[in-house]
This record gives structure tokens, C-alpha cells and sequence, in this order.
């Protein structure tokens, strides 16, 4: 690994071996021991999308291997002013040791990746969201013990999260059936890479417009908001369409009994799922998050080294 941009780009065993860091890593900070793996190196943090999780968690994240953040948001840099990425990643490369970017076009991470030489993360884009889906699918292993033969069934909007973890799922063996109004559906390219890698590691990709088809005998159910940052627009028209896809009782009822319910956070309880759901003894939305804590340091020791 160079970069985590695409988590189509990563091997099985790539993830897998990110996974056993992610552990040894979050057991060590539990017993108190030291673990700077990063010690004196300078991870850039740049924001154009705020976040709650991404931030915090990159940020105590490199300091716990010993590293710095250093939190720039499109105000503080030229990039926000015009400057081209190709300037950008070139005088970075000579400051720090990594760049973890935040941010709306996916070739803005494929471009610093491109005219840098120094390990590049994306912490999201408009199109994909891979150290979530790492830390969701290092999630589902803790409480399952496994992930080949799975069932996960995301529910709702067509967006980065679901394209990433189509993407993820594939790669691991898990059976992913997403369920999206017709006009909302994942990417068409990722849909049909997931697929090809679906082939390799023996599980289904299912795209449907039915919830309940998605949610049957399902071993986890996943959804995210319906307006994401910089739809706010469009809130009364997404809200109407996507009513009949919230997570609720009802729904939650078809999955299998010992299903775990999953949310990237933030939440809007009412809209996407129901508070019954979210607060419910199935969920799992805060263990979810915390590894993001985990995962991320692992990328981080992996690829900054």
C-alpha cells in the first residue's frame, strides 16, 4: 500500500493484515501501552467537508503513534484560492510525511496522489468513503468473528459510503444487497467492479429498489443519511422518496435475529432510522465509530512509515 484512495484497490490480504494492526493497535491504547510507530512525522489533515469523526479521530490518532496533525481547512491553505493541486501536493511533499484529505471531487485525491510523493488518504470524497467501510467491516468481524459468507444489506441512498462498501464487501466475502429508490442507485462502474471481485472471493453483489429483499435473513443492515452535504436543496423531494426505506422495527425484522444495525453517523432519527433502531441492543453505531479511531491508525503506521 502507497495510498488509501480505493478500497478496489486493496488485496484481501491487504485488508485482512490492516485488520490485525487495527486489533494489536486498539489493545495496546486500552492497556495503556505506548505504540509510536509514527514517532516525529506530520500527518496534513485538509478539510473542504467539515467532520466531526475524521477530524478527531486522524488527529488523536497520529498523536497516539507519536506523529502531528496539522488541520487545514480550504480558509488556512492557497488551495482554497485557487492554487492548483499539482502546486499543492508538490510543496507538501516537502513538509510533511502523509496527507489525509476530506473533500468533494474524488480526482482532487487521485491528483495529490498523482503530483506528490508522499502517502495519500482519503478521508472522503463525493464518490467513495473506504476508511469508513474499513472500520465497519473490522466492526462486523469483532462482533461476528468472521466475514466471508455474511450478509449485509445496505438500505437508502445510492451514495459514497454504498459505493465503498460494494466495494469492501466484495473484496471480503461478503453478500452485499443494496437497496436504493431507482433514480438514487450506487455508481454504475463500482457496481460492476464489486461484481468482478465478487467473482473472486465467492460472495453476491444484489442491487434491488426493494428494502425488504435487501433486509431478509440479513446478518447486518446499513444505512446512512438521505441528504448529505450540499443536498440540503433537495431535503423535501429526498425525504418524500425515501420514507419506505428507513430503518424501523418493522423492517429491522426481517434480518435474522442477532442482526447488528450499523450507521456511519451523523444520524437523523426519525428520517433514516428510527431511534427504536439506533438506541436498540442491536446497534452497534458506537463501537462503529471508535474504530474508525483504530483502523485509521493502522493505514496510518502502514503507509507513513
Amino acid at each position: 500500500m502507497k495510498h488509501l484512495i480505493d478500497l478496489n484497490d486493496l488485496s484481501y490480504n491487504e485488508i485482512a493484515d490492516l485488520f490485525t494492526l487495527a486489533a494489536k493497535l486498539k489493545k495496546q491504547l486500552k492497556e495503556g501501552v505506548e505504540h509510536h510507530i509514527l514517532k516525529g512525522k506530520t500527518l496534513a489533515m485538509i478539510f473542504s467537508k467539515s467532520s466531526t469523526r475524521t477530524r478527531v479521530s486522524f488527529e488523536a490518532g497520529i498523536y497516539q503513534l507519536g506523529g502531528y496533525p496539522l488541520f487545514l481547512s480550504s480558509s488556512d491553505i492557497q488551495l482554497g484560492r485557487g492554487e492548483t493541486i499539482h502546486d499543492t501536493a508538490k510543496v507538501l511533499s516537502h513538509y510533511v510525511d502523509g496527507i489525509m484529505i476530506r473533500t468533494f471531487k474524488h480526482s482532487d485525491v487521485l491528483d495529490l496522489a498523482k503530483y506528490g510523493s508522499i502517502p495519500v488518504i482519503n478521508g472522503l470524497t463525493d464518490l467513495m468513503h473506504p476508511c469508513q467501510i474499513l472500520a465497519d467491516l473490522f466492526t462486523i468481524y469483532e462482533s461476528k468473528g468472521r466475514l466471508k459468507g455474511l450478509k449485509l444489506a445496505y438500505v437508502g441512498d445510492g451514495n459514497n459510503v454504498a459505493n465503498s462498501l460494494l466495494h469492501g464487501c466484495a473484496k471480503t466475502g461478503v453478500d452485499i444487497y443494496v437497496a436504493t429508490p431507482e433514480q438514487y442507485g450506487c455508481n454504475p462502474t463500482i457496481i460492476e467492479q464489486a461484481r468482478h471481485a465478487a467473482e473472486k472471493s465467492g460472495s453476491k453483489v444484489v442491487i434491488t429498489t426493494d428494502p425488504e429483499e435487501a433486509a431478509k435473513d440479513a446478518d447486518v443492515i446499513y444505512t446512512d443519511t438521505w441528504i448529505s452535504m450540499g443536498q440540503e436543496d433537495e431535503k423535501e423531494l429526498r425525504v418524500k422518496t425515501f420514507m419506505s426505506y428507513q430503518v424501523n422495527e418493522k423492517l429491522f425484522s426481517k434480518a435474522k435475529k442477532d442482526a447488528m444495525f450499523l450507521h456511519c453517523l451523523p444520524a437523523y432519527r426519525g428520517l433514516e432510522v428510527t431511534e427504536s433502531i439506533i438506541d436498540g441492543p442491536n446497534s452497534n453505531v458506537f463501537e462503529e465509530a471508535e474504530n474508525r479511531l483504530h483502523v485509521q491508525k493502522a493505514i496510518m503506521a502502514t503507509i507513513m512509515q
